[in-house]
């Protein structure tokens, strides 16, 4: 049975704080894969600096080619619109009925609202959940402290590199260059993303 961490995200652009926290969990935990789950632009939101889903899919690839058990994956592309976690996961255990056991990842931040997301209980029910340590505000929920399906994956870097800095920096002509893999900066520069 083959452990695959999703670690969803825009990746726009991905960063090299993605690609640790992707290593690291794939090398400190008793997961086997990372697949970066591109979300896909919404029909109903178009954001202006959210660049074309296929541009963030071959920067995806082109950062993690390099690693054998870190994986694109476009899988939200062809989903209906607005899609939901819930969804996709049950979408990848259909599509990969045996073999595969999904896990979610996901930052500390993210776990202090997932009582929020739609259909939490049914994600807790069926997949487990490997949280990374973030730097935020607020409390964890007392039923997310110690739940059995929950797995903190301790000594993980603390990356306070976002995605929506490297964009605002670069625009404002700054050398972001060092925060991405240099194949992500090579397209990103060939293609003049995130100048205007």
């Amino acid at each position: 049975m083959k452990k695959v961490g999703l670690y969803f995200g825009t990746f726009n652009p991905i960063h090299s704080g993605h690609l640790i926290i992707g290593n690291h969990m794939v090398e400190f935990s008793d997961l086997d894969e990372v697949w970066f789950v591109i979300t896909p632009q919404s029909p109903f939101k178009t954001k202006k600096s959210l660049l074309d889903n296929q541009h963030r899919y071959q920067m995806v690839l082109e950062a993690t080619e390099a690693y054998d058990k870190l994986k694109p994956s476009r899988i939200e592309f062809n989903l209906p619109q607005p899609n939901y976690t819930v969804t996709t996961l049950a979408y990848l255990s259909e599509k990969y009925p045996n073999g595969y056991d999904f896990s979610l990842i996901m930052g500390e931040d993210n776990l202090k609202s997932f009582h929020k997301w739609k259909n939490y209980e049914v994600i807790l029910e069926n997949y487990s959940i490997h949280v990374y340590p973030r730097i935020s505000d607020g409390k964890i929920a007392h039923q997310f402290l110690s739940h059995p399906k929950i797995f903190r994956v301790d000594d993980a870097p603390i990356m306070e590199i976002s995605s929506t800095f490297i964009r605002k920096k670069h625009k404002e002509g700054k050398n972001i260059k060092p925060m991405l893999p240099p194949e992500v900066w090579k397209y990103m520069d060939e293609m003049n993303f995130y100048r205007n």
